[in-house]
């Protein structure tokens, strides 16, 4: 053997040793020096500490880092090692944080925590977010990748180059391109680069996209800057338009509510001129059995919880109807032609039945769940609908075709209608007026009853229940126009969407007494309202 191929042989077995010596798995194993580190030291120590630990891009370092940041780190007093402890009782249960190990508990004295501060936090948030890059799980990339688009880690680029290659999902591949971008403006590399950088990111639209670049406009100079201040302008522009069609929905959902609160009342407002102060406790009522229902559901058919509001929505219609047909027949009829009397009467009942639904059900807030097909929510762009509250919706607007079918194509609706507009002249053809008022109101309580039901999954099921909506729901007839169903839809969804345009500026109090002044003058101008009722007796 020559010298020369000697030579060339002591060099490969050095370059296979060094290989070997200096590959991944071995930096792996000086893993637990680096988080005995941890333990030392103050935050700039720590902070080292995390960034040699994310340097080594050992898979088994993510959740060490993690516990830094959720501060279950601690330091043994005794020792200094470093262990992950949680609160079992008494004392701490201890883990080593490299190999997860159970080492027993320990006293909160025999401790002392790993601290951090709010720099050593957003340090930590792009350490994880770094380790978890390369994670099998397509969530924990996911979230990886938002992590690092969150903190702009320019030490990440490195990485992500090397986890976009390797990543095969479109959206997972997305977000890292967009953490990409972020980490470009956060480093070092060419303005042109960043110019780049900045269009997509501004092709997010959103308000994440808005915060890198109003930090890149703060710093940046020339042509940078001018590309920031242009992507940040037409972000605003468009978020605008998207917060201004998320106030409509929010908005049809309050009027959806608002409608299903005040439909019933519309009715009896408008056929009997009865004052019912009590109408929301008749929403109250229905809320109740929907949580009845479901109570008897949980204990004896769990399997049929998915049916409750279904079950509930008949019973509701029951229960507040038959309890508004005995108030008609004992208390109302006695009071027709004076508003005033009737007031304080419904006013008062409304007391005695609060009173009583707290002393059968308590005072405190009832828990009413949500069926699966109302959970949850799903977006559409930048506008983000739940399913309650569209569920809501459909089913305000389902009422109120179905109510109308009842008055224009029944003979209890024709009766209905007859008395409305003429109750003298009906009486005189042989319909029955007491017996249409006191079903009409029935039919307004059990349609407040329903209501419940809706609104039970929206708001706190409590005796109070109905208090928070009586005024606006005489608000709703009022400027829709006194017993017109159609006027109701209009008055409701208007005023549920024009409360959610003033909010904002206003806030939910100032906003609420801005549409009560609102409608004061408008009523000033059309007394009878957006859709007046027409008739002999009403036009008198």
């Amino acid at each position: 053997m020559t010298p020369i191929t000697r030579i060339v042989l002591l060099l490969g077995l050095v370059l296979v040793l060094g290989g070997r010596l200096f590959s991944p798995a071995q930096a792996a194993t000086d893993l637990a020096p680096l988080v005995a580190a941890l333990g030392q030291g103050g935050y700039d120590q720590t902070e080292q500490a995390v960034n040699a630990i994310t340097a080594t891009g050992d898979s088994r370092a993510a959740p060490v880092i993690q516990a830094l940041g959720d501060g279950d780190l601690y330091a043994r007093k005794s020792d200094k090692s470093v262990v992950i402890a949680r609160r079992k009782g008494s004392d701490l249960a201890l883990t080593d944080p490299i190999t997860g190990a159970d080492l027993g508990t320990a006293k909160s004295s025999e401790l002392e925590k790993v601290r951090v501060n709010n720099k050593l936090r957003r340090v930590v948030r792009s350490a994880i977010g770094t380790l978890t890059l390369m994670s099998p799980d397509r969530n924990t990339r996911l979230s990886a990748a938002n992590a690092v688009f969150q903190a702009r880690d320019a030490d990440a680029l490195e990485i992500l180059d090397t986890a976009i290659a390797k990543e095969t999902d479109a959206q997972v591949r997305d977000a890292m391109e967009n953490a990409r971008a972020a980490a470009i403006l956060n480093s070092q590399h060419p303005e042109a680069e960043k110019i780049e950088a900045v269009q997509r990111i501004a092709a997010l639209g959103n308000d994440d996209a808005l915060k890198v670049l109003n930090a890149v406009q703060s710093s940046a100079q020339g042509d940078l800057r001018t590309a920031a201040a242009k992507a940040i302008a037409g972000i605003q522009r468009d978020l605008a338009f998207w917060n201004a069609g998320q106030n409509v929905l929010y908005g049809l959902s309050l009027g959806s509510v608002l409608l299903l609160a005040a439909i019933g009342l519309a009715i009896t407002f408008g056929v009997m001129g009865v004052i019912n102060m009590a109408h929301g406790e008749m929403v109250m009522l229905g809320a109740y059995t929907t949580y009845v229902v479901q109570e008897a559901i949980r204990t004896s058919a769990p399997g049929l919880f998915d049916y409750s509001l279904a079950i509930a929505l008949p019973l509701a219609f029951i229960v507040a109807g038959a309890i508004g047909l005995v108030i008609e027949r004992t208390i109302i009829r006695w009071l027709y032609g004076r508003p005033l009397e009737t007031l304080l009467a419904t006013w008062g009942l409304s007391l005695i039945l609060q009173q009583a639904v707290r002393s059968i059900f308590g005072p405190n807030n009832r828990q009413v769940g949500a069926p699966a097909w109302m959970s949850g929510a799903f977006d559409v762009d930048h506008l983000t609908i739940t399913y309650s509250r569209l569920w809501i919706l459909v089913f305000a607007l389902a009422v109120f075709v179905l109510l109308n079918v009842l008055l224009r194509a029944t003979s209890f609706g024709l009766q209905m209608r007859a008395v409305t507009q003429n109750r003298r002249m009906a009486a005189s053809m042989g319909i029955r007026t007491p017996w249409v008022d006191a079903f009409t109101f029935a039919l307004g309580s059990g349609v407040a009853g329903i209501a419940g039901v809706a609104l039970s999954q929206i708001d706190n099921v409590s005796p109070n229940l109905g208090q928070s909506y009586i005024i606006d729901s005489f608000m709703v007839v009022v400027f829709g126009g006194v017993g017109n169903l159609w006027g109701t839809l209009v008055g409701a969804l208007s005023l549920g969407v024009l409360n959610k345009f003033l909010e904002p500026y206003a806030g939910a109090v100032l906003a609420k007494i801005l549409v009560l002044v609102l409608i004061i003058l408008f009523i000033q101008k059309r007394p009878r309202g957006l859709f007046a009722l027409k008739g002999r007796a009403v036009e008198q």
